[in-house]
């Protein structure tokens, strides 16, 4: 997918000049809805608009999916979403060259548009497609490579265009839809529970689902065009254009529902012997309070010092808790300040209220920090009523 998006880039003079040459009438316009790949940037599938100008047989793919890779700054950018996409154009026979290679279906749905209806799109498309407007601020949930498609078509169409949404529906929040996509990817799938906040966990409506393409193709199935003389599907046709047997999904040893638990028994482990043996074993706390504390930090930072709306309200903060990381510099001192031990009770109090916060639904977590909560609350209290021999021993055998 990277090496089509920088193909793109390369190839923006000699696209642009052609699209506005094309004075034709006779348009057929397809939605495009690609397989999701194997990386995590591909993970949700892609949506294109597909304009075959009939009598000319100019034959172009409009895809608001691109970004420049040499944007400065891209990571820092990308991180707080201050990095801009773009409307880019490549030819329907690289469009799918492209997605041969990387062994991806593709999908097309040919739309019933009147000739005015599909000029008009093609209009707006060659619009938005100037220097001055094809950048856009990008939302994955709401201002994506699919909801630009949607939004064009409702702007296009206006009250012609019923959705014709299922009132029994499942009703899914943002959260579980993601989880459909990621499963195969357990840690990026740990990773996305843990950035984002409790803003996600709402269900999406019908209409809302469509920032996924698998949806966005759902919903061109279900729509009709009405007030357009006899109301018509949306769809005229539609037929697979590249298809690959389905990848057989195996979960890694390494994923992070059994590094967490191993984890989670070996503290159990450790805990138990050092009460056996009066020893703290505080280099493991050092070790991983410090690593929540950086979690935290990153939590923090990703809720106020970004434009992310999804990563606000993200109470992973209770038990990956900024203040972890004080604590553990406070645990490498020789003298140990009478502080630690009301900290210690406060972070076994954060943990069981993050804990209430999954019950109670305010928030969804990720299934395997379960064994981390575990530590967390494991070693707080054994801190706490082992504060003594903590406050006393001017150095802990670690």
């Amino acid at each position: 997918m990277r090496s089509l998006l920088k193909k793109l880039l390369l190839i923006y003079p000699f696209i642009y000049p052609i699209i506005f040459t094309s004075y034709a009438q006779d348009y057929q316009v397809s939605l495009l809805t690609c397989d999701p790949g194997e990386e995590l940037y591909s993970a949700f599938g892609h949506s294109a608009i597909r304009v075959l100008d009939k009598e000319s047989g100019q034959d172009l793919v409009f895809n608001y999916g691109t970004f420049d890779f040499n944007t400065p700054f891209f990571y820092v950018k990308f991180t707080q979403r201050t990095l801009d996409y773009m409307l880019s154009v490549s030819t329907y026979d690289s469009f799918l060259y492209s997605y041969h290679a990387a062994q991806r279906g593709v999908r097309e749905q040919v739309l019933d548009l009147n000739q005015s209806q599909a000029r008009d799109l093609v209009q707006f498309l060659q619009i938005n497609y100037l220097p001055e407007n094809r950048f856009y601020r990008y939302d994955f949930f709401y201002d994506n490579c699919a909801t630009r498609i949607r939004d064009a078509f409702e702007l296009i169409l206006g009250r012609n265009l019923d959705w014709n949404e299922q009132r029994d529906s499942e009703r899914k929040t943002f959260r579980n839809l993601i989880d459909e996509y990621v499963y195969p990817l357990p840690w990026a799938d740990f990773g996305i529970d843990l950035a984002l906040g409790a803003v996600i966990d709402v269900n999406a409506t019908e209409r809302e689902k469509q920032f996924l393409p698998d949806y966005m193709e759902a919903a061109f199935a279900r729509a009709k065009i009405v007030g357009d003389g006899p109301t018509r599907p949306l769809v005229k046709s539609d037929h697979v254009v590249l298809e690959f047997e389905d990848q057989e999904y195996n979960m890694d040893f390494f994923n992070p529902y059994i590094v967490w638990w191993l984890l989670a028994i070996g503290v159990m482990v450790l805990t138990f012997f050092g009460s056996k043996k009066g020893r703290l074993y505080k280099g493991f706390d050092i070790a991983f309070f410090s690593i929540l504390g950086l979690l935290g930090i990153l939590i923090i930072g990703l809720w106020f010092f970004t434009f992310h709306p999804q990563t606000k309200y993200n109470w992973n903060i209770l038990w990956a808790f900024p203040g972890h990381l004080i604590m553990a510099i406070a645990l490498l001192r020789n003298s140990v300040k009478p502080w630690l031990k009301k900290y210690f009770l406060i972070a076994l109090i954060m943990a069981n209220l993050a804990l209430l916060c999954w019950i109670f639904g305010v928030q969804s977590f990720h299934p395997s920090i379960i064994p981390l909560l575990l530590v967390v609350i494991l070693r707080s209290n054994f801190l706490y009523y082992n504060w003594e021999k903590l406050g006393r021993m001017s150095k802990i055998n670690v």
